[in-house]
């Protein structure tokens, strides 16, 4: 991982894609911090984890940029968006998302709402980076209330 976004910052400089090169840079940064905070580097496996937190952060202020009417910066979230995802793994799809959490509720025979934490605790460990637990959330509060 850190040797690819290595490899895409060298092409962004070479090809003088200052907007990318951003957007690369933010990521090393971002990463360098977790090394920091972490006394180490980090383990490939929790990275997906530090993108989806920067996606996060970008979606919330491109909307608060789109509601002020600043076009440009919230077009700037946006293409920031967009490189930060190609370093993410292949996201799942709804029916994917649902099929794994029926599977671990399942396996972990959870049928109220009170095991919602044992749930998405497992469901965070699988498929981290994966899957959009936001939403997941919702669809295991739903299905351990009876509602799904």
């Amino acid at each position: 991982m850190r040797e690819r976004l290595a490899a895409e910052m060298k092409a962004a400089l070479k090809a003088q894609a200052k907007q990318r090169l951003s957007a690369l840079r933010l990521i090393s940064a971002a990463l360098q911090q977790a090394d920091i905070a972490a006394k180490a580097s980090i383990r490939d496996q929790d990275i997906p984890a530090l993108l989806q937190r920067m996606i996060k952060e970008r979606r919330e202020s491109l909307a608060v940029y789109e509601k002020a009417g600043r076009a440009e910066r919230a077009q700037q979230e946006a293409a920031e968006i967009a490189v930060i995802e190609e370093f993410l793994p292949k996201q799942m799809t709804e029916a994917e998302t649902k099929a794994a959490i029926a599977a671990v509720v399942r396996e972990l025979s959870a049928a109220s709402p009170k095991e919602m934490g044992k749930v998405m605790g497992l469901l965070k460990e699988r498929y981290a980076g994966r899957m959009d637990f936001g939403k997941a959330s919702g669809q295991v509060k739903a299905l351990l209330s009876g509602g799904a």
